[in-house]
C-alpha cells in the first residue's frame, strides 16, 4: 500500500514537472504563431568558460556575471512555474524528483531573467540545501543549478556561503567524476572576481593535486580556477607556498593546447606578481618542492621548458612564453 502511494506521489510530481515544461512550450508556440519578436536566446552552459589566456593581462577571464536582466525571452518560464518547481524541490525527499526538478531549474537559470526570479523566490537557499544530500547525482545537479545562477553578481553574494562546502565536496569527490567537475565549474564562476578568493585558500593544495592526477577535462577546469586566483596579487604567496613539482609536466610541446595555454597564463600571472613585490618575496620562505621554486625561482628545468616552447608552432603559446621571459 505504501509503495503504491509513493509511486502515485512520484508520478504526480513528475507530472507537475512535465506540465511546467509544457506550459513554457505553449507560450513559446503562441508567441511564435503571433509573429511576436523573439528575444535573445542565450545558450545554456554548465559553467563560465575562461579563455586560454584568462587572467593573463586581465582580471576577469569571462567577464563579471551580468547583474541586469534583458527583456524576457520566450524560452523562459514564468514566475508561477518556477515557484511550483521550487516548492516541489522543497517538499519532496524523492531523489528522482529532486534530480529532475534541479535539472529543470538549472536549464531555466541559464537565462538571466530567471536568475533574479529564482533568487526572489528564495530558490538559492532551497537549491543550496541539496548540497547536503548524500546522493552524488542530486548534489551534482544542485551544483549545476547554482553554477548557472552564479552568473549573476547579486546571486553570487548569496551563493558565497556554500563555497567552503563546495571546496570540501570537490576534494572528497571521486577523481574526474561529474560531481567533482560540477564543483570546479561553480568555483570557476565564483573566482571570476577576487571577492571570494580568500575562501578558497585552503583548497589550493587540492587544486594542484587534481592538476597532477586528473584527466585532461579535470586539468582544464582546475586551471580555470587557478588562473583566476593567480591574477589576484593577494593570493600569490598562498599559491607559491603550495607543493607543485609536477607542474613542470604541463609545460611540454606535446601537451593539450588548452592545458598548455592556461598553464602558461598561470605561470605568467605568478611571475608578474612576484616581480611586483619589490624584492620582498624571499626564497627562504618556500620549500624546494614549492610552486615558487618550480616556476619562479632560478629553475633550470623550467627555463629549459620555456626555451623549448619558443619553437612551438602555435603563436599564442609563443606569446605567452615571451610574456613570462620578459617580466
Amino acid at each position: 500500500m505504501g509503495e503504491a502511494r509513493g509511486a502515485a506521489l512520484r508520478a504526480a510530481a513528475l507530472g507537475l514537472l512535465l506540465l511546467a515544461a509544457a506550459a513554457a512550450c505553449y507560450r513559446l508556440s503562441r508567441r511564435a504563431a503571433s509573429g511576436g519578436r523573439r528575444g535573445p536566446r542565450p545558450r545554456p552552459r554548465p559553467g563560465a568558460s575562461a579563455g586560454p589566456g584568462a587572467g593573463a593581462g586581465r582580471r576577469a577571464p569571462c567577464g563579471p556575471p551580468s547583474d541586469t536582466s534583458p527583456t524576457a525571452s520566450p524560452h523562459t518560464m514564468d514566475a508561477d512555474d518556477l515557484q511550483k518547481l521550487i516548492h516541489l524541490l522543497q517538499s519532496t525527499d524523492d531523489p528522482l524528483i529532486q534530480e529532475q526538478t534541479l535539472i529543470t531549474l538549472s536549464n531555466s537559470a541559464a537565462f538571466s531573467v530567471n536568475q533574479d526570479i529564482i533568487r526572489n523566490l528564495d530558490g538559492l537557499s532551497i537549491i543550496g540545501r541539496m548540497l547536503s544530500d548524500c546522493i552524488p547525482r542530486v548534489k551534482e545537479k544542485a551544483l549545476n543549478a547554482l553554477n548557472n545562477l552564479s552568473m549573476n553578481i547579486t546571486n553570487q553574494k548569496e551563493i558565497q556561503v556554500y563555497i567552503t562546502q563546495v571546496c570540501k565536496d570537490t576534494e572528497s569527490a571521486s577523481l574526474n567524476s561529474d560531481l567533482q567537475l560540477a564543483g570546479l565549474r561553480l568555483l570557476t564562476n565564483m573566482s571570476v572576481t577576487s571577492d571570494y578568493h580568500h575562501m578558497m585558500i585552503n583548497s589550493i593544495p587540492c587544486f594542484l593535486h587534481l592538476l597532477s592526477e586528473g584527466n585532461e577535462r579535470t586539468q582544464i577546469q582546475v586551471l580555470k580556477v587557478l588562473v583566476n586566483l593567480s591574477a589576484n596579487p593577494a593570493m600569490t604567496r598562498h599559491i607559491l607556498r603550495a607543493r607543485g613539482p609536477s607542474l613542470l609536466l604541463l609545460f611540454d610541446s606535446c601537451i593539450n593546447r588548452d592545458i598548455l595555454l592556461r598553464a602558461l597564463a598561470f605561470a605568467a600571472n605568478l611571475k608578474k606578481n612576484v616581480n611586483n613585490e619589490d624584492g620582498t618575496m624571499l626564497q627562504n620562505q618556500y620549500s624546494e618542492d614549492s610552486v615558487f621554486f618550480t616556476l619562479c625561482g632560478h629553475s633550470t628545468p623550467f627555463a629549459q621548458k620555456l626555451a623549448s616552447l619558443l619553437h612551438h608552432p602555435d603563436t599564442e603559446v609563443k606569446e605567452q612564453v615571451v610574456r613570462i621571459l620578459t617580466q
